[in-house]
């Protein structure tokens, strides 16, 4: 039940980061940036239970994942410039 969990907040915590973060190097589909919601959702988890904020098997919560999200379209942002 902690991934599907994981998903759904990632997947609400792509459409907030798309609407904090919103740019012309940003992934402009909705589809796009619900999938890097989600990664990021996961990252914030994978991180967060690394520095022991959260236990093993619990996912990150809307904030980190997030936090999460906004990093990785930032990322995703920096790699599109270059191109």
């Amino acid at each position: 039940m902690g991934i599907i969990w994981t998903i759904l907040i990632g997947f609400v915590a792509g459409v907030i980061a798309k609407f904090i973060m919103p740019g012309s190097n940003e992934p402009s589909g909705f589809i796009l940036t619900t999938i890097l919601g989600i990664v990021g959702a996961f990252v914030a988890s994978f991180l967060g239970q690394a520095m022991g904020w959260y236990a093993p098997g619990e996912g990150a919560g809307l904030i980190g994942a997030v936090v999460g999200a906004i990093i990785l379209l930032a990322a995703w942002g920096a790699i599109a410039k270059r191109n």
